[in-house]
């Protein structure tokens, strides 16, 4: 694939996952905020509005605004900005598989950054999946990008890190 093309997907894409996270947070807080969670598929998926103010979890919740906005913003949104740097300086030898891990990187970072620079640090997270009582943290499509293109990433990684030596069948005669 070449390098010109490469660059467009990388950008479409993220554009995309951005789009498509900044879409679904204005609906939650259209629909979903002031109301009982909703709940779908037995209670295996439940739809409830929050406002974090922290990263992953409500960790660093409790940061000055001064403090919160230095480490929750400006530190990733400068990380970002180096991954973004790096995937196009790297575009000519990035599979297609990291290609996209990076976008969905770059864009659900991006996306929670957007929030946090327009909501006063309070980033939408409207989505919570489990059963019963074990549950995962409520989080938004920004974050489940972020988680995907790490995944990715280290699939990815540890496939090119495996040595690939064919060695020859044995021979079993009978």
């Amino acid at each position: 694939m070449k390098t010109r093309l490469k660059i467009i997907l990388f950008c479409a894409s993220s554009l995309l996952f951005i789009g498509c996270d900044q879409v679904t947070k204005s609906l939650a807080r259209h629909h979903l905020m002031y109301r009982e969670p909703l709940s779908y598929l037995h209670n295996t998926v439940r739809l409830e509005y929050v406002e974090n103010t922290g990263a992953a979890l409500s960790l660093g919740d409790s940061l000055s605004k001064p403090l919160s906005f230095w480490l929750l913003s400006i530190v990733p949104l400068l990380f970002l900005i180096v991954l973004f740097i790096y995937a196009i300086r790297k575009m000519r030898v990035l599979t297609p598989l990291k290609l996209m891990a990076f976008s969905l990187i770059f864009a659900g970072g991006l996306g929670n950054i957007i929030d946090r620079i327009a909501f006063d640090r309070h980033v939408s997270d409207f989505m919570n999946v489990g059963i019963g009582s074990l549950r995962t943290g409520i989080f938004n499509v920004a974050d489940m990008c972020v988680t995907a293109g790490v995944i990715i990433l280290l699939v990815s990684s540890f496939k090119e890190s495996k040595p690939t030596t064919t060695e020859p069948e044995p021979n079993i005669e009978q």
